[in-house]
C-alpha cells in the first residue's frame, strides 16, 4: 500500500501512525515545506520518501508532489494527515488522484457546524437552538428567542479558536462592530457537561473502536478564556444513550476508515448534540485511549487499514484523568511537581510540557494518570490543580 502523510512531522505524537504503517510494510511517503533535517528522527525512519514543498498552502505544489509519487510509486492508496487544518487539503487530493476516503464533496457536512446541526436533526438528536447570524439585528432577534447568554463561533472553524460568549447586548454589538470575516454560527448557550463519543470506524462502516471523554464542569471554551486549568477523563463504561447517539451519528455522516471525535452536551433532560469532528482527538488524546486500554491505537489504525481489522482487546479497563496546569506568573501551585510526583507517581503514566500552539486549551504542562477507579484520580487532579 502507497499511503501519503501531509505535515508528518506535526503534531509530534502522529509520527506513530507512520511508523506503524511501515512497520506493516506500507509505503509511506510524506509532503512538507520543513527541511528533511527538521522532521525528527522517528518521522525519517517511518518515511520511505519525503518530497519537500516550498508552501503547503500551494495547492499545485502538492498536486505535483503526489503526481511524482504515482511516477515513482505507482497509484496511491491513501491520502491521510489525521490533521483538521488539512481535511480539505487531504479531500482534494484524494478527488484529483481517486483515492479511496472523504472527497471534496463529502466534506460539507463535517466542515460547517450548521450543516452538522441539519444532519443532527434529521436522525432525531437535539441540538442547541441558533443559525448563521451576519447582522446585528439579526442577533438581536435569535436572543430574543433564545436568552442570554450566547454562543458565537465560525460556522467552519478549528476548536475553540474565535469562539465567545456574550451575555447582553452590548457584547453583541461590540462583536458585529469587529467582527472577522466569514460567516458565524450563534447558538443558545447550553449548561452541562461535555460528553464526547470517540473511536475509530473500518471502511465498511463499522465502529471497531469506540471510547468517551468527560469534561467536568466546562468546555474548552471557557478553559482557554479564563485560564483555566485543562480537565478531561476517559469512561471505562459509555452510557447507552450516548452509544445509540454516536453510532447514528457515524452512520449519518457516512465516516469510513478514520477516527472521529463526536461532541454532546449532558443535561438534566439529556443529550445535546454540538459538534462532530472527523479525525482524531487532539492532543494526548489518542495516547489517553492507549493507556485506557493497555494497547496501541496507532498501530491499530494501521491494522485496521491494511488488513482490514482491529486485533487488540480494546474493553478499557482504565480511567485515564488528564490534568493540563496552566503556568502563568500570576498563578501560583499549592504544590510542586516534585510534591506531586512523589504523591502520585503509583498512578501518573505520562508527564510533561505540551507545546505551545496547544497550550491555551490543553495547559502548559501536562499530567496523565490512570486507575480501574475514578475516585482516586479526581481526588488527585484536585490536589494536582489546586492553587495557592
Amino acid at each position: 500500500m502507497k499511503f501519503v502523510c501531509l505535515s508528518p512531522s506535526f503534531p509530534e505524537n502522529y509520527a506513530n501512525f507512520w511508523r506503524s504503517l511501515k512497520e506493516r510494510g506500507a509505503t509511506v511517503l510524506g509532503i512538507d515545506s520543513l527541511p528533511y533535517d527538521r522532521l525528527g528522527d522517528e518521522v525519517k525512519k517511518s518515511l520511505t520518501e519525503y518530497y519537500r514543498v516550498n508552501d503547503m498552502e500551494n495547492y499545485d505544489e502538492l498536486l505535483r508532489a503526489c503526481g511524482y509519487f504515482t511516477h515513482r510509486y505507482g497509484r496511491i492508496d491513501r491520502i491521510e494527515s489525521h490533521n483538521e487544518y488539512w481535511l480539505d487539503r487531504d479531500a482534494r487530493l484524494r478527488t484529483d488522484f481517486n483515492v479511496e476516503g472523504f472527497k471534496t464533496g463529502d466534506l460539507l457536512n463535517v466542515r460547517y457546524k450548521s450543516r452538522m446541526k441539519e444532519v443532527f436533526r434529521s436522525i432525531g438528536i437535539p441540538v442547541a437552538r441558533g443559525k448563521i447570524v451576519r447582522n446585528l439585528e439579526e442577533g438581536r432577534a435569535l436572543a430574543a428567542e433564545t436568552g442570554w447568554p450566547v454562543c458565537v463561533k465560525p460556522d467552519c472553524g478549528v476548536g475553540a479558536s474565535s469562539t465567545y460568549k456574550f451575555h447582553s447586548e452590548e457584547e453583541l454589538e461590540v462583536f458585529f462592530r469587529k467582527k472577522p470575516s466569514g460567516d458565524f454560527l450563534m447558538e443558545e448557550f447550553i449548561r452541562g457537561e461535555i460528553q464526547t463519543f470517540d473511536g475509530l470506524v473500518d471502511r465498511e462502516g463499522r465502529v471497531v473502536f469506540m471510547s468517551s471523554f468527560v469534561l467536568p464542569d466546562c468546555g474548552i471554551m471557557e478553559m482557554v478564556s479564563y485560564e483555566m486549568d485543562t480537565m478531561h477523563y476517559t469512561l471505562r463504561k459509555l452510557p447507552d444513550d450516548l452509544v445509540d447517539f454516536g453510532l447514528k451519528t457515524v452512520k449519518a455522516f457516512g465516516l469510513r476508515e478514520r477516527f472521529f471525535h463526536i461532541e454532546f452536551f449532558r443535561t438534566d433532560k439529556g443529550l445535546v448534540a454540538l459538534e462532530i469532528n472527523a479525525r482524531p482527538p487532539g492532543g494526548w488524546c489518542i495516547d489517553m485511549f492507549n493507556y485506557a486500554n493497555d494497547a496501541d491505537l496507532y498501530d491499530q489504525y494501521a491494522g485496521m487499514v491494511l488488513e482490514g481489522r482491529v486485533s487488540a482487546a480494546l474493553d478499557r479497563p482504565y480511567h485515564v484523568y488528564y490534568i493540563g496546569l496552566k503556568e502563568r506568573e500570576h498563578i501560583r501551585r499549592a504544590h510542586g511537581r516534585d510534591e506531586i510526583l512523589r504523591s502520585f507517581g503509583s498512578m501518573i503514566v505520562r508527564h510533561g510540557p505540551i507545546i505551545p500552539l496547544f497550550a491555551p486549551a490543553m495547559g502548559d504542562y501536562a499530567y496523565l494518570l490512570r486507575s480501574s477507579e475514578l475516585e482516586p484520580l479526581q481526588h488527585a487532579a484536585a490536589y494536582i490543580a489546586e492553587r495557592a
